[in-house]
């Protein structure tokens, strides 16, 4: 009887301390062992809180599989994954809300606001990670805290008609701003994108890119940041204007492997939310995450490795991963 083994892998926890091209410990086995592995190979991920001066330990199991999965497909969010793009998007609605003199009702619903509208870096660091695309995120804001007046309408519009069409007025001048942002030169992708690009494609892999945000903006993001070869060279692009339902629903990425002709479980997703992780387990897929400020203290116990950035990750670490690691079947 062969005898029984079992490994654990360490993944160090999202630590602001860290510098950005810190990466995670990761200790695997062999491909050799891990196949003839008969327990469980054990992941422990951690979980790191800003607020606290303890690290909060969480255990997330996967099963080691003879029949492992095959990368076959990378694909990557835009926004957080290729760009940190928070804070360039957060400037870009107050510019609208500004530029169309958008006033919310005061919490008291007896008046409005004497000044525009204005959604601060604590308040959009937590609502960007909630709901995804910029139709749905001020959708649901009018919903919670009132239709506001504006520049298109003196009065808050009252039937969904108007308010359909405010919504798609600041979106698309807040989307034409974010583009002016882009162009003008001061925005670098993150560490590690654009070299784990090439090796996936040199390596024969399919590329993908799957973004929530307007397709207009993400084109613009992908010739400036990854420029206009490694843009054409993509063998699917998909933005939220493709599917129906935004992130966290799983529909991009379901439709990103039928354009690829793969199958899900030979898909690797590269994502920094957990709204994006979520969007992409449940399309069948594995997801690494590559954290931004704005999301580092999220529950991606989910993911089969977190890292900072990218700049100390290779396609074939990602291969490692992706071949000795398959979630555990409840």
């Amino acid at each position: 009887m062969a005898s029984s083994t079992s490994f654990t892998v360490f993944l160090s926890p999202p630590n602001p301390s860290l510098s950005p091209s810190s990466s995670p410990t990761i200790l695997l086995p062999s491909a050799a062992a891990a196949a003839t592995c008969a327990l469980p190979l054990r992941i422990s991920t951690f979980s790191h809180s800003s607020s606290s001066t303890t690290t909060a330990k969480r255990r997330n199991s996967f099963s080691v599989s003879a029949a492992a999965r095959s990368l076959e497909a990378l694909i990557f969010d835009c926004d957080g994954v290729i760009l940190e793009s928070e804070h360039l998007h957060r400037q870009a609605y107050n510019d609208a809300f500004s530029h169309f003199n958008v006033r919310c009702p005061t919490p008291a619903n007896s008046s409005f606001s004497d000044e525009p509208l204005n959604w601060s870096l604590e308040f959009y660091d937590v609502f960007q990670n909630q709901i995804g695309g910029g139709k749905p995120k001020m959708r649901w804001y009018f919903k919670e805290h009132g239709w506001p007046t504006s520049k298109v309408f003196e009065n808050p519009p009252d039937n969904d008609a108007d308010r359909e069409k405010l919504i798609d007025i600041l979106q698309d001048w807040k989307t034409e701003r974010y583009k002016e942002i882009i162009k003008s030169g001061t925005v670098d992708p993150r560490p590690g994108v654009l070299r784990l690009m090439d090796e996936a494609k040199a390596a024969g892999k399919k590329l993908a890119v799957c973004s929530a945000a307007t397709k207009s903006s993400v084109i613009l993001c992908l010739e400036n940041l990854i420029g206009i070869e490694r843009f054409q060279g993509l063998d699917c692009f998909l933005a939220g204007d493709d599917v129906k339902e935004k992130k966290p629903d799983p529909s991009i990425y379901l439709t990103a492997a039928k354009k690829l002709g793969v199958s899900s479980v030979d898909c690797l997703v590269v994502e920094d939310s957990i709204i994006g992780l979520q969007a992409a387990t449940g399309a069948g897929m594995s997801c690494i995450i590559t954290y931004t400020p704005s999301t580092a203290d999220q529950d991606f116990k989910e993911a089969i490795a977190v890292y900072p950035d990218l700049s100390n990750v290779r396609l074939k670490d990602l291969e490692s991963l992706l071949q000795s690691v398959v979630p555990a079947k409840s």
